[in-house]
């Protein structure tokens, strides 16, 4: 794929334990893309440890996006599943998630000299991701999804893969009868913004993050 693709078979899945390796390597380019790189000092064995405690949607989700340039790139493989290894919900149970593939036409083709690095277990490309976990909102007394990190890579981005994974997220908050789905942008990514806000968002000019980390955690927890 990194001659060229000009037209991708893209499938959405829920992420496993198996892919830590794929979600630390998104995880450090989202940090460096936000310039945030200092700040992250996640490893894989970290992930591999708090990500995959809880069924899907009852803890952190991840939804992976990943490409073939053939409808399986590895005959010998099975087709994607779309639920997490060893978790296979009743299709019809809130915890079931369904994904029709689609085919994509890339123009111009994608050039992606990193793809062999993103190859899964399955022989598809991952392309970008998003992770996801249940907040609460007292205002409507509903559930709903808060988005901690949503990142395409760059050779892939405007090319709809972004809308994909937004509209994953709340299509399955639309399942489940959740009120909401949130998340944060950085005020200088203007072209987030714009995407965000054709896609329906409202961005709060109002509100700010206020966090404690780290020593100032320690001491107020004291």
């Amino acid at each position: 794929m990194a001659t060229g693709i000009n037209e991708a078979h893209v499938s959405l899945r829920i992420a496993t334990k198996e892919d830590s390796t794929h979600i630390l390597k998104l995880i450090q380019q989202l940090a460096e893309f936000e310039r945030l790189t200092s700040f992250c000092v996640t490893t894989q064995e970290s992930l591999e440890f708090t990500l995959f405690n809880a069924p899907p949607f009852q803890g952190p989700t991840v939804f992976l996006l990943e490409i073939s340039s053939t409808e399986s790139e590895n005959p010998n493989l099975p087709p994607a599943n779309p639920n997490t290894a060893g978790q296979n919900p009743d299709p019809n149970s809130d915890l079931s998630f369904d994904h029709v593939p689609a085919k994509l036409r890339l123009d111009p083709p994608v050039k992606d000299p990193q793809a062999g690095d993103f190859v899964s277990g399955n022989g598809r490309v991952v392309v970008g991701f998003v992770l996801f976990f249940q907040n609460y909102s007292t205002f409507l007394a509903k559930p709903g999804f808060y988005i901690e990190d949503f990142f395409v890579r760059e050779p892939y981005r405007k090319r709809g893969f972004g809308t994909i994974l937004l509209r994953a997220v709340a299509k399955q908050a639309v399942k489940l009868g959740f009120g909401r789905v949130e998340w944060c942008v950085l005020d200088w990514n203007k072209k987030a913004i714009k995407f965000y806000e054709g896609m329906g968002a409202q961005v709060l000019q109002d509100w700010r993050i206020c966090r404690l980390t780290g020593k100032a955690l320690e001491d107020c927890g004291i």
